[in-house]
């Protein structure tokens, strides 16, 4: 309670108001000497402007986690699938304000190449095997295993000469979820 309430910077008094109860028992529920009713909480709750389920979630003992075991990831159908490119969802995170999608990406013998990506946020790349020439903007970067990008992601960016396939790198990408 007592970080929901700092987060959104209120004080006792202000957000005892806003749910309807005295600063002194607020305070009491923070630091847990009584134990508030359902009522009590839903008003809280109300006030913060978060569902209620959200006051019991031990968020500082407890950190989300994204596991995914090997060649298990999610086939995902993007702008590049068409041209021969697999993506593989590795994960993603799961809450909060900034977002974060890591993508195994599989070239295949029969790839296209298809440099006309464009998206929010930045991404990073890191080459795992074969060797392709990766546009970003108006320059572009002979990639081969080992070798990494991180860049812009709203500059046109993509392979663009498909030099020793079948090639696999993983990407990055992170974005803000703020609107």
């Amino acid at each position: 309670m007592r970080r929901l309430r700092k987060s959104i910077d209120l004080t006792v008094a202000e957000l005892g108001a806003a749910a309807g109860i005295s600063a002194g028992m607020l305070s009491k529920i923070e630091n847990g000497s009584i134990s508030p009713s359902l009522g009590t909480l839903d008003a809280l709750a109300h006030a913060l402007n978060v569902p209620i389920s959200r006051l019991f979630a031990e968020t500082e003992d407890q950190r989300n986690c994204s596991f995914v075991k090997a060649g298990a990831g999610v086939r995902i159908e993007r702008r590049g699938t068409k041209a021969g490119h697999l993506y593989d969802l590795l994960g993603h995170s799961l809450g909060g304000t900034i977002g974060v999608e890591p993508y195994l990406i599989t070239l295949a013998d029969d790839a296209l190449p298809y440099p006309y990506f464009r998206h929010a946020g930045i991404e990073f790349i890191y080459m795992l095997s074969g060797k392709v020439r990766y546009r970003h903007g108006d320059r572009t970067y002979l990639m081969e295993s080992g070798d990494a990008l991180f860049y812009d992601a709203m500059a046109r960016h993509g392979p663009e000469d498909l030099i020793d396939m079948p090639a696999q790198y993983l990407s990055v990408v992170i974005y803000s979820r703020e609107r």
